[in-house]
């Protein structure tokens, strides 16, 4: 069963919907006894990243989480500030971040300086996939709705699985093994992103 970390941030009912009227079991973790049995994991988020680390470690999940992804090779998909987190570090604050594949979250407006591009980043943009991609199956030209102001500066050009063009093009899609994340909303990004959750229940 997919399980959705509800841990205060992100919308954890738009994701839950989905997969309802896509006929595939999720639930909402909100304890480490209750993500245990996960054979999928969703990690949503808004908000800043020191917030949503802090909150992330209050429910005790941390530590399930780690055990899960990087030994049990669990898959997980980490959304917005989901993805993010799963990063070292962020310009945003001083958290650390679960590190689970290794970047730093950047400032947007530094990245698209001197386009005079709105910020944050909302709407509707293209995804450009720089490998072929099991989580972007049966799609072809993928577009996503994202709402954001910071991006996944990844460390590895091979943990870059796709891009996004708003100002300057940058990492939207991030992958190592079993953890994948994505900067943009597939909840709110309507068949392409009922597309998307359904390849990741299948992976």
């Amino acid at each position: 069963m997919i399980h959705i970390v509800d841990y205060g941030l992100g919308n954890v009912g738009a994701f839950l919907s989905l997969y309802n009227r896509l006929n595939i079991e999720a639930c909402a973790a909100k304890s480490a006894d209750a993500l245990r049995e996960a054979d999928h994991i969703v990690l949503p988020g808004v908000g800043a990243f020191d917030h949503a680390m802090e909150l992330l470690e209050a429910t005790g999940m941390r530590e399930t989480l780690d055990e899960l992804v990087l030994e049990r090779k669990v898959p997980l998909l980490g959304v917005c500030v989901g993805m993010q987190i799963i990063g070292n570090a962020s310009e945003e604050g001083t958290s650390a971040g679960l590190g689970w594949i290794d970047g730093v979250v950047r400032s947007l407006a530094q990245r698209s300086c001197g386009n005079d591009l709105p910020l944050p980043h909302m709407g509707w943009n293209d995804v450009e996939p720089a490998r072929p991609l099991s989580l972007l199956r049966g799609l072809e030209d993928p577009r996503f709705y994202f709402l954001h102001s910071f991006y996944f500066d990844n460390a590895r050009e091979e943990d870059c699985a796709a891009t996004v063009d708003y100002g300057a093009r940058f990492t939207c899609v991030i992958n190592r093994d079993n953890v994948w994340g994505v900067q943009f909303h597939p909840e709110k990004s309507h068949h392409f992103g009922s597309i998307l959750l359904k390849n990741f229940a299948e992976l």
